[in-house]
């Protein structure tokens, strides 16, 4: 295990750069205060690397924050996340300086953004669930942002809400492709759909499986594993899946590649196959 405080993925430093909060802490030539953005698009990659091709870590969604400290001049800007402290490359070309603060907070899987108050109007955009948005007014069965997009009400809700279950949002994603480093309805990975449900729920939420695994619950012991409920949660080393009874659970997985509600014995016999053993199981 890294050191926490250490961690490349949640430490905004590199040897020619690095964020000021840093300074005494660690080397580095120069330090930055950094700058805030928001992002724009419905759904921004952050890579290891400033390039398309380079792999994806994690996503941002619309309406989350984050803290620029470099450029590399060709469409990349490398920082921070504000939610949960990831640090990459964005492309630029996704970010834009922080508007009205979000009153809202999508809550559909994937929702139509349009340029006027119909439905038959061709969308401007496809938002999905998690992001933040800003409602200026209500029109009929719509709600305006200041840039003057309508969204189905219906499709929104407060950004204090809390979803009772947050084993129900997981479900929701059934059906979703695997994506690694995806956290949306377009493609998610194991770790990405436990950060979206807890984080519907209003559970603050690492990003990756191991830092789930370190940071959330209390520690099950294996004679306890005869009576697991719903909303518990199993680790492997590099997978994470959600109980949804004694039987069942939900997990986004590369062997389905889809998020898929399968029962827990033979899915465990399968991945202890593949030559993974459980190494923890949590209760929140």
């Amino acid at each position: 295990m890294h050191d926490p405080r250490h961690d490349p993925r949640l430490t905004p430093a590199r040897g020619d750069i690095a964020a000021k909060y840093l300074e005494g802490k660690i080397e580095a030539e120069r330090f930055v205060t950094g700058e805030d953005f928001e992002v724009a698009d419905p759904v921004a990659p952050m890579r290891e690397q400033p390039s398309p091709a380079a792999m994806l870590m994690t996503q941002a969604l619309r309406g989350e924050r984050v803290t620029v400290y470099d450029r590399n001049g060709e469409g990349w800007a490398w920082g921070q996340l504000a939610a949960d402290g990831y640090v990459g490359w964005l492309p630029d070309a996704a970010l834009a300086k922080p508007s009205a603060p979000p009153t809202h907070v999508v809550s559909a899987l994937r929702t139509f953004a349009f340029p006027g108050p119909s439905i038959k109007l061709p969308p401007a955009d496809t938002l999905v669930l998690g992001s933040k948005i800003t409602i200026a007014r209500e029109d009929g069965n719509f709600a305006v942002t200041p840039e003057g997009t309508f969204l189905p009400k219906a499709h929104l809700v407060p950004l204090d809400h809390r979803e009772p279950d947050f084993v129900a949002v997981a479900e929701r994603f059934v059906g979703t492709p695997y994506l690694w480093g995806g956290k949306s309805s377009f493609g998610i990975d194991c770790s990405g759909l436990v950060q979206v449900a807890l984080t519907s729920a209003g559970i603050g939420c690492p990003r990756d499986s191991d830092m789930q695994q370190a940071g959330l619950g209390r520690a099950l012991q294996s004679h306890d594993r005869g009576s697991l409920l719903r909303g518990d949660l199993i680790f492997w080393k590099g997978h994470v899946a959600i109980v949804r009874d004694s039987g069942t659970m939900v997990h986004a997985n590369a062997h389905h590649m889809a998020t898929v509600v399968e029962p827990i014995e033979p899915a465990l016999a399968r991945i202890r196959q593949a030559g993974s053993e459980v190494v923890a199981i949590k209760r929140l």
